[in-house]
This record gives structure tokens, sequence and C-alpha cells, in this order.
């Protein structure tokens, strides 16, 4: 039983959330408070967060400007040719502190949380990051009975997906664990 979360910067702006239990549930939410008792209410196992969790090493604060700007798993993604948005670009440190904040207070119920990146996803299996069609035939190949979702909605499957993988040894981390892991399929 794993919860994805498609994390927004802000809380004015749409979060994905799905669990994957007997029954796939995804919604819409917005507020940590909406999030959190969404886990809550869910029991999960893992929760899966598409956003930075953690700071470069060397880095004193997420407004630090002379710090180094990538962590290790940052450097992986770009080795294996995975676009992405680095934690100290403008909108991402927002992201990067609501995320962190969100991973001690998860983490305090006693649930373990990783960090995962959707589009790296949607990369390893080839399938075109936008693309919501080829998104949902893929996600019906692993047993989703996909809806009219949005691509918030969308990514928090793949964020849920990619932690049920993870604790199925079907998924590893990239980077430094004493920095920050990413998650990522391994594709067979």
């Amino acid at each position: 039983m794993e919860v994805g979360l498609d994390l927004a910067g802000s809380e004015k702006r749409d979060t994905g959330f799905c669990f994957l239990g007997r029954k796939t549930d995804v919604k819409i939410l917005h507020t940590d408070k909406e999030i959190l008792e969404e886990i809550k209410k869910c029991k999960p196992i893992l929760v899966a967060i598409d956003a930075p969790l953690s700071l470069p090493k060397g880095r004193e604060g997420i407004e630090d400007r002379t710090g180094p700007h990538f962590r290790k798993c940052d450097l992986e993604l770009r080795r294996l040719g995975i676009r992405f948005f680095p934690v100290t670009l403008g909108p991402m440190r927002m992201l990067t502190q609501r995320g962190m904040n969100l991973k001690r207070k998860i983490q305090r119920l006693g649930i373990d949380v990783i960090e995962v990146y959707p589009g790296a996803t949607y990369d390893v299996f080839g399938i075109k990051r936008k693309d919501r069609k080829q998104i949902m035939a893929w996600m019906r190949r692993y047993g989703i009975k996909t809806k009219r979702w949005t691509q918030d909605e969308l990514d928090a499957v793949a964020c849920a997906l990619t932690g049920r993988w993870y604790l199925n040894g079907k998924a590893k981390g990239i980077g430094n664990p004493k920095e920050g892991l990413i998650v990522i399929p391994v594709k067979k």
C-alpha cells in the first residue's frame, strides 16, 4: 500500500494524490493538512513524493546562493540523460522547502518517505512525459484502471507505482544516501 504525491510548491496549486491499495484512489489536494489527513486515513507503508527532499551537500539552506546547486542524485539523472530542474532554481526552492517539511511530518507518523521523479519514470519506459493517452495505456498494463485524470493525478500514480516497485526491488535509489536519493525504476 503506497501513496504517491505529485507535490505542488504552493498550497494554492494542485497536488496530485494517489493511494495504491485494493483500489486506486486518485484525487487533487492542496494543503499539507489535507495531505496528512489522507495519509493517516490510508495508512500506507511508503509515501513516494515528487519533490526534492534534500539539499546539495555543503548548502547551508535553500536560500543560500553560494553553495552547490546539484546533489549527487541530480548529477546521476543528468548522466542518464534525464532532464530535471535543479533544487536551487527559483520556483523549485519553494517546492524543495515544502517537500522537506512534509517529509519530516510524514516520518513522524512512522511512515517511510522516498523521493521520486515521474519524469524519470516515464523516461525509463520511453513514454512521452505529457502524452496522457500513452501514460494511461502504460498504467493500464500495470493494472491501474485509469480515468480522465489531470497530469498532476497521472504523475501521482507514476509516483505510487515507482514506490511499489521500490518495495518490490524493481526500483533503485541513485545518488548518495547521506545527501539524498531519487528512486527510479529498473527496467528489465
